[in-house]
């Protein structure tokens, strides 16, 4: 066993040293050194961690050499092979490093002659390699050295066959000189050789372990994935090999255990790394240990201890001056605090405001930390939307943002940029720029960015389309191994399905999908991590199954409770001013026209002061459906008239429907106060709403509102006289109560 040499690295050698006795042409310079240096420094996600002769030959194989009708590839065997015994590889190791030369005395000429060596810097990258397969050969113990020259004759075997073209002497027994003329059968073969001459304790080394476990990390870090299935099984087959296992084998495996939910697998290995860190290194990673741990305890909903380790980090970064450790501690507490601000302590609460996020930017622009400071761009404009102020403002934020992930070439930025543009876009009624940005994320993004980016912008997208469940369930089942990220697209689709559920039915019906819409119900509020969009899109789904079912008193309680929560909670004042626009529907449901519309009216203040289109819409709709309430139709017809342009440009399918369904009621109304011509007008464009709303309605499967919209259709016609269409438009009804 061996921490560094393998047979692919002697391999690697005799390139190098081909290189150096000038064997290649110009042509073939660049791309053989490409490949060796490729698989010299931190290996990249197309690299080979195990380099194979079947890798070498591919990329010398179509590589002319010096000799003429001789490729690159033919000059290597012929190098390989002529390590024919123990004593040879002794010889090999010691010739190679005739090839290194001083720095001041490397000869800077670009001239390279056939024939003349060409003498590698020991400070090249090359003549590092060079220097350090040396030292680690001579390092070797006996029985470690005899393994490696068994491991290469194994490596080296399946070339015979091309060798015995090239050679005709070659044999059996070519592998090693001294047994010539020897077989299997001899003794002393099966004494120096054992059973055949085939060796794994060299396949490996510790540092080709290493190199795997540090690019795992990295991976799992900057990707939020788990370890693939087929990355899984090759690291197994390199540990079984007798390879020194490394404590970064048990950090790797605590990221695995913590993206698959498994507490307590992934505290144990936590621990178990940091234990041998820590008496490795002193005090020097007690941070980053204590770092961890906070984030763990907050992922598996253990907000107190999540806090009290975050503390502790913030304390001990600031004595062991780690201002990279101090700066990220600082933001993930920020950002804690606004998604749980109830589970933060008042001390905490009060540091984490405005002030902070000016001195996390400030620290991130001093230390480089450019990751950081662009993620607190995008902070300040989450945090400008949130508190409803100035649009100009967020996209600002969002532009500096980007500039930075643009400049510095910061790819799993991206993601959440892209998404909260799309956002902004969607606050504003702009859907089909929201939708356009998810799309653009996917499709050039996606790559480069963290898993639960990409499962977000999929959930929003669909959201967004008519086929939001067929979109879903075609989403990547790689993409749903981390427990986090399934959690959230799990929620997604139990929303869209209690969605479907809840249309199928109306307050007559209460079997079939009302069991099914209480049952899906149940299911993501026993989720004890949900995010706070899905989390008040629940509580919404809460009360329109009450309101549904006519329990209009429970559905005010509840209400009353959830905007109390969010105002102490400071949310999003998007979500705070639909809980409103639902408040006033509810009273005015109930009754109280009065309060109802003073609640439309401040929520609709609020959503113009925001700029949130939508909501202003929303407000719109429900002020209008209090004056048709309290007889006013002519006021609610115009103001309805007049923002319909504004709401088709939104492409919300159900704010349209409403809108149209509450202007055919303003048309219903103005038509029983007139008579004659005037009447059948108001009628004949109510009839036209009505189709309109139906249509939207078909479009989101509101079988219950289609079916409410098909009896004022069939009742206005049988009002108007026209009987074969009240025929159909009962029919319609029928089929609707059947199918829901």
């Amino acid at each position: 066993m061996s921490r560094y040499l393998t047979s692919g690295k002697i391999a690697l050698l005799a390139l190098v040293e081909l290189y150096a006795e000038s064997r290649f042409p110009n042509q073939s310079v660049v791309p053989v050194l490409s490949f060796v240096i490729r698989h010299l420094v931190s290996p990249k996600e197309n690299t080979a961690f195990i380099l194979t002769l079947e890798h070498i030959k591919s990329a010398t194989l179509h590589q002319p050499s010096a000799v003429v009708g001789r490729t690159i590839f033919d000059l290597l065997l012929k190098k390989l092979w002529e390590i024919n015994s123990f004593d040879a590889l002794h010889t090999f190791f010691a010739n190679i490093q005739t090839y290194l030369i001083e720095p001041e005395h490397a000869d800077k000429s670009p001239v390279r002659v056939h024939g003349e060596k060409s003498m590698l810097s020991r400070t090249s990258v090359l003549g590092c390699f060079v220097r350090r397969a040396a030292l680690e050969y001579v390092r070797l113990q006996f029985h470690d050295a005899v393994s490696l020259w068994r491991s290469f004759i194994a490596y080296r075997e399946p070339t015979l066959a091309m060798w015995k073209k090239r050679n005709l002497g070659a044999g059996p027994m070519s592998f090693d000189v001294n047994l010539k003329g020897l077989g299997f059968g001899d003794g002393v073969v099966g004494v120096v050789y054992g059973r055949g001459k085939e060796s794994r304790d060299c396949t490996v080394s510790t540092d080709d372990v290493e190199r795997l476990l540090e690019f795992q990390v990295e991976s799992m870090q900057r990707m939020g994935t788990r370890i693939p299935d087929d990355m899984q099984v090759q690291l197994r087959q390199m540990l079984s090999t007798n390879v020194t296992i490394p404590a970064l084998t048990h950090y790797v495996e605590f990221l695995n255990s913590w993206r698959s939910g498994d507490y307590p697998g992934s505290f144990d290995n936590l621990h178990r790394y940091f234990d041998y860190t820590m008496h490795n290194r002193d005090r020097t990673f007690y941070q980053y240990a204590l770092l961890n741990l906070a984030i763990l305890q907050a992922d598996f909903g253990c907000y107190r201890e999540s806090i009290l380790a975050m503390q502790e980090t913030i304390n001990t970064a600031r004595e062991n001056k780690d201002m990279a450790c101090l700066n990220f501690s600082l933001s993930w507490l920020y950002h804690f605090h606004k998604a749980h601000p109830q589970d933060c302590p008042d001390v905490i609460s009060s540091r984490m405001e405005r002030e902070s996020l000016q001195f996390l930017k400030a620290k991130a622009k001093e230390g480089g930390m450019h990751h950081l400071q662009s993620m607190a761009h995008l902070s300040e404009a989450k945090q400008i939307l949130v508190g409803g102020e100035s649009i100009p403002a967020a996209f600002e934020s969002i532009l500096r943002s980007s500039h930075l992930n643009v400049t510095k070439n910061i790819h799993n930025a991206m993601g959440s940029q892209i998404l909260l543009q799309s956002s902004l876009w969607s606050r504003m009624g702009i859907s089909y720029l929201s939708w356009m940005n998810c799309e653009l994320f996917l499709s050039k993004y996606r790559v480069n960015s963290p898993i639960e980016d990409v499962v977000k912008a999929l959930c929003r997208s669909a959201y967004i389309t008519d086929e939001a469940l067929e979109r879903l369930d075609q989403v990547d089942q790689e993409c749903l191994r981390t427990l986090k990220v399934y959690q959230y697209w799990a929620t997604y689709v139990g929303l869209l399905k209690l969605r479907q559920a809840m249309y199928k039915f109306g307050p007559s019906h209460h079997t079939g999908d009302t069991a099914a819409a209480e049952l899906l119900l149940q299911q993501l509020s026993a989720s004890p991590y949900v995010e706070p969009d899905c989390a008040l899109e629940i509580a919404i789904c809460r009360l329109d199954l009450l309101s549904r079912r006519g329990n209009y008193s429970a559905a005010l309680t509840a209400i009353t409770q959830l905007s109390e929560e969010l105002v102490r909670d400071r949310a999003d004042i998007y979500h705070r001013i639909r809980v409103m626009i639902i408040k006033a529907d509810l009273l005015s449901k109930c009754g109280r026209t009065v309060k109802g519309l003073s609640v439309a009216i401040s929520a609709a203040t609020i959503a113009w002061r925001s700029r949130l289109l939508p909501a202003l819409f929303q407000a719109f709709r429900t002020i209008a459906n209090i004056l048709i309430h309290m007889g006013e139709f002519s006021a609610a017809y115009s103001m309805m008239d007049n923002i319909m342009p504004q709401v088709l440009e939104c492409e919300d399918a159900y704010l349209n429907a409403q809108c149209f369904s509450c202007l055919a009621d303003a048309q219903m109304g103005l038509a029983g106060a007139r008579k004659g011509a005037g009447r059948n007008e108001c009628l004949h464009r109510a009839l036209e709403f009505i189709d309109r709303g139906f249509a939207e309605y078909s479009r989101i499967r509101d079988a219950r509102s289609q079916m409410t919209l098909m009896s004022q259709k069939a009742r206005i016609q049988d009002f108007t006289g026209e009987k074969s269409l009240r025929d159909d438009a009962v029919k319609w009804y029928k089929q609707l109560k059947k199918g829901s």
